[in-house]
C-alpha cells in the first residue's frame, strides 16, 4: 500500500525561537529528497521568547512553511490539533521542536506507513531521561494503553507519521483535554512503530517533568477511560467482601468469650483503610464530574490569535476564537 501523498510536517512550538531556523532547514532538506509535496506548519504555543516573529519570518521566506499563533499556551497536544486541523496534505508526521527528533528520520516513518499502517510512532533507541522523568513517561503509556486498548501504548511518542484522514474520527471533538494518540485510536486500530533516533537537547530543557507528565495520564485516564471508576468498584467490593468476612469472627468471638473483641489498633487500622477507599472512590468519581462541568462549558481546546504564510483560518480548519 504505497502511496506519494504529500506531508504536512506539524511541530508544536514553546520558546524554540533559537532551533526553529536549523529545523526548517533540516526538515525542507529530508522533505525535498523524499519528492512529495510538503508543508511546515509551526503551531506556537504561548511562548514566551521570539518564536512567533521567527515563525513570521521564516514563513516570508518560504511559502511552504505556514503558521499559526494561539492566544496563550495550551499545552503540546492542544497545540497539535490546532495543527493538524491546518494541515492539507494527505499524510501528517508531528515532530518536537527541540531537534531531539531527528528530521532525518522521517523516511523511516513514512516507509512503515507504505507497509498499510495508518499511524506509526517513532520509538526511541536510547531515551535520555532522568528516573522521575521515565516514571512519569511510564505513567502516561500505562493511561494510553487503557485508553486506546493496544500493545502499541508501549512505543507511542510525539515523533509520529498518520494518514490525514484519520482527523476524520475526531472532527467534532471540542474540549479542552486533548490526547492525539487517544483520538487517533477513534479512527484505526492499525498502529506500527519503528526505531528512531533520540538525541540530547541542543537548547533549553523539558517542560515536561514528572509532575506534568503525571497530569496527562491522569487526564487520560479519567478523560478518555472508564477503567478509573471500574477499579473505585472493585475497591468497594473488596472492602465489602472483607467487612462481611470480618463480621461473623467478631460475633462468635462475642458470644464465646463474653466480652469486647481485643485488637482495637487492628480495628482501627481497618477504618482508616475503610475511609481511605471511599475518598480514593469520591475522588476518582470528582475527576469525572469535573471534566463533564469542563465539557458543559464548551471552552475550546484552542483559540487562533493569527496565522501566516498561507490562507484564511476558516479555510484551514482551526477552531474559531
Amino acid at each position: 500500500m504505497r502511496t506519494n501523498a504529500g506531508v504536512s510536517a506539524v511541530i508544536p512550538v514553546y520558546n524554540s525561537a533559537a532551533t526553529l531556523g536549523e529545523l526548517t532547514d533540516r526538515l525542507r532538506s529530508t522533505l525535498s529528497e523524499l519528492g512529495r509535496d510538503y508543508e511546515l506548519v509551526l503551531v506556537n504555543d504561548g511562548s514566551d521568547d521570539a518564536s512567533w516573529e521567527r515563525i513570521v519570518e521564516l514563513a516570508a521566506a518560504d511559502e511552504r512553511v505556514r503558521g499559526l499563533n494561539l492566544m496563550r499556551n495550551y499545552g503540546q497536544h492542544n497545540a497539535l490539533l490546532a495543527g493538524i486541523r491546518a494541515a492539507r496534505h494527505g499524510v501528517i508526521v508531528t515532530l518536537d521542536d527541540d531537534l531531539q527528533n531527528p528530521p532525518e528520520e522521517i523516511p523511516k516513518l513514512l516507509a512503515k506507513l507504505d507497509e498499510g499502517f495508518d499511524v506509526v510512532y517513532g520509538s526511541a533507541e536510547t531515551p535520555a531521561f532522568g528516573l522521575l522523568r521515565n516514571a512519569g513517561t511510564a505513567m502516561t503509556k500505562l493511561a494510553l494503553g487503557w485508553a486506546i486498548g493496544s500493545d502499541i501504548a508501549g512505543k507511542v511518542s510525539a515523533y509520529r507519521a498518520f494518514r490525514t484522514d484519520l482527523r476524520d474520527a475526531f472532527a467534532d471533538y471540542d474540549a479542552p483535554y486533548v490526547s492525539i494518540d487517544v483520538l487517533l485510536s477513534w479512527g484505526t486500530t492499525r498502529f506500527g512503530s519503528v526505531p528512531v533516533e533520540h538525541r540530547e537537547r541542543t537548547e533549553g530543557s523539558s517542560s515536561y517533568g514528572f509532575l506534568r507528565l503525571a497530569t496527562h495520564a491522569l487526564n487520560v485516564m479519567t478523560g478518555f477511560s472508564t477503567r478509573p471508576l471500574r477499579i473505585a468498584s472493585l475497591i468497594g467490593l473488596a472492602f465489602t467482601l472483607f467487612g462481611i468476612a470480618e463480621n461473623p469472627i467478631v460475633l462468635i468471638t462475642y458470644a464465646v468469650e463474653g466480652g469486647s473483641v481485643p485488637g482495637f489498633p487492628f480495628l482501627a487500622s481497618v477504618i482508616a483503610i475503610f475511609s481511605g477507599a471511599q475518598l480514593l472512590t469520591l475522588g476518582i468519581i470528582g475527576e469525572y464530574l469535573a471534566r463533564m462541568h469542563m465539557r458543559v462549558m464548551d471552552r475550546p481546546p484552542f483559540t487562533v490569535r493569527e496565522e501566516t504564510g498561507a490562507e484564511s483560518r476558516e479555510e484551514v480548519g482551526a477552531a474559531p476564537s
